[in-house]
């Protein structure tokens, strides 16, 4: 998976967590007292945006921002796929 995918991923899922909790972006962006635009570039996946603004913005969710190892397909795994 590449860096562009996983913060694709990570900007769905905040969004996910903002929509559960009920905030509207504009909500949640005064709540942490930042740009409304920086809400909707971390629930984008943008590249450019600080590490901080998603932190700071799954942290106000009551999420965290961790790391877990990628996993690679097994041998017998890939041979299943490929008899599909």
């Amino acid at each position: 998976m590449n860096s562009d995918t996983l913060l694709q991923t990570l900007g769905d899922s905040l969004r996910e967590a903002r929509r559960q909790r009920g905030y509207t972006q504009d909500e949640l962006a005064r709540m942490l007292n930042i740009p409304r635009l920086k809400v909707i570039q971390v629930e984008s996946g943008a590249p450019q945006v600080a590490v901080r603004y998603y932190t700071a913005i799954a942290s106000a969710l009551g999420q965290s921002v961790g790391l877990i190892p990628a996993k690679r397909p097994t041998l017998d795994e890939l041979q299943k796929l490929n008899r599909s």
